[in-house]
């Protein structure tokens, strides 16, 4: 099960916000969201305030609370229908600031554990398509995880609509769950192709067709962007300091998507200098250098498996200069040429992760999270 980046023992947890829209959605199936509470011993007034969080412990509790008492199949879908861009915060104000769409997605890549610590955003481009990729990064029950993995699906769209002006370019949404009951509302949505698949690793895949740096961004402001950008390093540096250094690098590095950033690049998102950024990896016992090994091999594990670049373009997106460098340090660590592990462990999932070693030091990806 894939546990969230250490933090001393303090569970996770996630944004009030998200969860207190129910309130505009459960009243019309005749269920009480603040008898809930009540019922899971929350205060909806401490909830309230500005920045509220909740353990996500009691969050999965909620849910199969509401379930039990009668909300709707398509509880979580009317909910991700609520949530617009300036739901996010300050995080939606960096993407509504951004000069085009794909500068937006970047960026709420970068700050995707700001709006959902429970999840993890990878964005990622190939030719003529974007790709997002929503994985969570804690164990959940079933009716949680299927229920955020819906909410997070149509929030998406619902973000890149607000975006685009009601512009959103052909997509295909791909989720890890049975076809649900009110499969009819997928249907109805507007240019898009939607696949389940309840065999596949808990995942929300949305593909976006088209070059999204051509799609500019109405209320685009540099100075703005550069506020918000300011702001979130800020709320990434509290992050840090209640955790460790060298998993929060390990996290940036992976939500980066396409490209490789630098020890500069990392220290100025901190606000530090590249010795200081140092010193303190050094106190962890590691330092950037194995940070960025161990991410990309996790990383080149998962898009060998899925099946859907070429070794190539796997070296090049996690920075190699050829294929051939690429092969050489994979075959180092793995023991095997990748050519050949895409052979051996392939499973078609774009998010399959290693997870323990084989019979030869291979890396197993992973085909699914194990649920508590």
């Amino acid at each position: 099960m894939p546990r969230p980046p250490a933090r001393g023992g303090t569970p996770l947890r996630v944004p009030a916000r998200y969860y207190l829209r129910l309130a505009e959605v459960l009243p019309r199936q005749g269920v009480d969201l603040r008898a809930c509470l009540r019922d899971l011993g929350l205060s909806e007034s401490e909830l309230q305030q500005p920045d509220a969080s909740i353990p996500f412990a009691q969050v999965d509790e909620l849910i199969n609370h509401l379930l039990d008492a009668g909300a709707r199949s398509d509880t979580a879908f009317e909910l991700g229908q609520l949530l617009s861009v300036s739901t996010h915060s300050i995080v939606g104000f960096g993407m509504l600031s951004c000069p085009t769409l794909e500068d937006a997605l970047r960026f709420v890549a970068r700050y995707f554990r700001l709006v959902m610590p429970s999840f993890r955003l990878r964005y990622t481009i190939d030719t003529g398509r974007s790709e997002l990729l929503f994985t969570p990064v804690i164990g959940m029950s079933r009716a949680c995880l299927d229920f955020h993995l819906e909410a997070i699906a149509i929030a998406a769209l619902r973000d890149i609509d607000d975006l685009t002006g009601g512009h959103r370019p052909r997509s295909r949404l791909t989720l890890s769950m049975p076809e649900p009951a009110h499969l009819c509302r997928y249907r109805a949505l507007r240019d898009v192709e939607c696949h389940f698949d309840a065999n596949a690793s808990p995942q929300v895949r949305l593909t976006l067709f088209g070059h999204l740096r051509t799609l500019p961004l109405r209320l685009s402001d540099p100075n703005a962007l550069q506020v918000a950008e300011e702001r979130c390093r800020s709320l990434a540096r509290q992050v840090t300091r209640v955790g460790r250094f060298s998993d929060w690098v390990m996290m940036t590095i992976r939500e980066m998507g396409d490209g490789v950033p630098t020890l500069q690049e990392l220290s100025k998102m901190l606000n530090l200098t590249t010795r200081t950024l140092n010193r303190y990896l050094e106190r962890e016992g590691t330092c950037y250098r194995e940070l960025l090994a161990r991410v990309r091999f996790e990383l080149a594990c998962e898009r060998l498996a899925a099946g859907q670049m070429s070794v190539t373009e796997i070296a090049y997106s996690l920075g190699f200069h050829d294929s051939a460098n690429f092969a050489r340090a994979f075959r180092a660590k793995a023991g095997c040429t990748p050519s050949a592990y895409r052979q051996r462990y392939g499973i078609g999932a774009a998010d399959a992760q290693p997870a323990g070693r084989g019979s030869r030091g291979m890396p197993r990806p992973r085909s699914a999270i194990k649920l508590s």
